[in-house]
């Protein structure tokens, strides 16, 4: 049976990292086909089937009783989930974990968010790599700006406090519209999240022609009287902005930034049960044995082993992705 009392164990790496936050996969399937992710669309692996709503209930109890405060539902895309208000639920009840956040492309938001609201969820990160409908139709393969942008206002009018924007950049496709994003934000209280393009197992041509740097952003923001926010214990890698003019924020995510991994917080679950210390590692492990036996107990003994082995930092700068060949298969 689960223990419904959250322990004092902790989740402790060698370089005395504490992980509170965890990113969980829920399904490899998506309904988009970003040129950076899935330029050919979702192909169905031969991977297991996603974890069952039993088995993320006791997945989620026994990262809680380690210490996990923060959840973060992704995919592919959670929304293909029909019983993703009832995983939303499920995360949300567990004593011990406090947020619970969902990364949507929002294609489908505008039909079902008040229903995961009511569910528990409390923060939404949604995606919108351009401003234009032509440039966001060439980049996710659909004609879908309208609905994201109506999902963010909706997502504001139902009163979630945090809505988060996510934007990788892309030079041919977007690094000019760094003046719109920060115009959305001027009466729009949101994060905008300006993402530095990442390279992955099948994109290392797309990356090498389509790179931004989000250096010259950074130095353009503190030029123009952003300031850096204090940065949460179990926020995510982004660096925030704030300006007086300004209702929203601007973030900026920048892998290949030196020292990007030193305040490191997060796990992964991918949606078959494995668990990656990072996005880009290989699996480090398999805890669907676990969970069908149902011991939270020994599954909190192996987290704790696990993440022992977490690197120091990712090896991007030498070009080594892992086994990530799309971040599909974790959410990014």
């Amino acid at each position: 049976m689960l223990n419904t009392q959250p322990s004092v164990s902790s989740l402790v790496d060698r370089h005395n990292r504490r992980f509170t936050y965890l990113r969980l996969s829920i399904t490899d399937a998506c309904n988009f086909r970003c040129s950076y992710c899935l330029p050919d669309g979702y192909c169905a692996s031969a991977q297991d089937a996603p974890l069952s709503v039993e088995e993320i209930r006791l997945l989620v109890g026994a990262f809680a009783q380690n210490g996990t405060r923060k959840i973060r539902i992704t995919g592919g895309e959670p929304t293909l989930r029909h019983d993703l208000a009832e995983i939303i639920n499920v995360c949300k009840s567990t004593p011990g974990i406090e947020t619970v956040t969902m990364t949507s492309n929002g294609y489908r938001l505008t039909k079902t968010l008040n229903s995961y609201i009511d569910a528990g969820l409390d923060s939404l990160n949604l995606s919108a790599d351009s401003l234009q409908p032509e440039t966001f139709k060439l980049i996710t393969g659909h004609n879908k700006l309208e609905q994201v942008l109506n999902a963010i206002d909706l997502a504001l009018d139902l009163g979630l406090t945090t809505v988060k924007v996510n934007a990788v950049l892309m030079r041919e496709y977007n690094a000019t519209e760094i003046g719109d994003f920060l115009e959305f934000v001027r009466n729009k209280p949101i994060t905008l999240r300006l993402i530095e393009l990442m390279q992955t197992g099948d994109n290392g041509d797309f990356y090498s022609a389509q790179h931004v740097s989000g250096i010259e952003i950074q130095q353009r923001l503190l030029k123009t009287g952003w300031l850096q926010v204090i940065r949460h214990p179990d926020a995510g890698p982004a660096l925030e902005y704030t300006h007086p003019d300004y209702a929203g924020n601007i973030g900026l995510i920048m892998p290949y930034g030196q020292n990007f991994c030193d305040s490191c917080n997060r796990l992964r679950v991918a949606s078959n049960g494995n668990i990656h210390n990072c996005l880009f590692n290989e699996a480090n492990g398999n805890l669907r044995p676990f969970l069908i036996d149902g011991d939270t107990e020994k599954l909190g003994q192996y987290l704790r082993q696990v993440v022992l082995g977490k690197w120091q930092g990712h090896q991007l700068e030498q070009g080594f992705s892992g086994t990530t060949q799309h971040l599909a298969m974790l959410g990014g």
